[in-house]
């Protein structure tokens, strides 16, 4: 559990030569866009104060959190991307249906991960009210697509250390 009022998306990160020459995706979800556009923007940003060239960050979007491993998937079997970050943000219901659509969110995102053997983050904010999902894609707990998109350059570069 994250601490109370505690900005998460502070980044030690710093901008690295190796990040000029990497494509990155970002698949986001369609619904409940005032919050996925904000995570999109912040990992835009982020990715771009990092190095990475704008012409390398590809945006595609799709209609809902549940397709997120679908788009991650064909976007991660282009050999040209080194990583994929999935935005999207699921608030609970009076239904079984978000346990569902969560579920089967994490679960595939983590498959398409193995299965091309490169990153593939979750920036899948699972909240229990609007207000939770506010204060993390923005608002005093940080924005979570920073977070996922410095994952995304910490793994890269985690991958050239190991590899080479």
């Amino acid at each position: 559990m994250s601490t109370q009022y505690k900005n998460l998306s502070a980044s030690t990160l710093t901008p690295d030569a190796y990040f000029k020459k990497l494509q990155i995706a970002i698949v986001v979800s369609e619904w409940n866009t005032a919050i996925t556009g904000a995570l999109k923007q912040g990992a835009f940003e982020f990715l771009i104060n990092m190095g990475v060239k704008e012409k390398n960050i590809i945006i595609h979007e799709v209609p809902g959190s549940f397709e997120l491993p679908l788009g991650a998937q064909w976007l991660a079997q282009n050999k040209h991307i080194d990583a994929v970050i999935t935005l999207g943000c699921v608030i609970q219901g009076e239904t079984k249906h978000f346990d569902f659509i969560c579920d089967a969110c994490a679960h595939g995102i983590t498959q398409v991960g193995l299965q091309y053997n490169k990153p593939i983050v979750f920036g899948v904010l699972t909240t229990n009210t609007l207000e939770q999902a506010q204060e993390r894609a923005g608002g005093k707990h940080g924005n979570k697509g920073i977070e996922a998109a410095e994952t995304a350059l910490k793994m890269l570069k985690l991958r050239r250390e190991v590899t080479h």
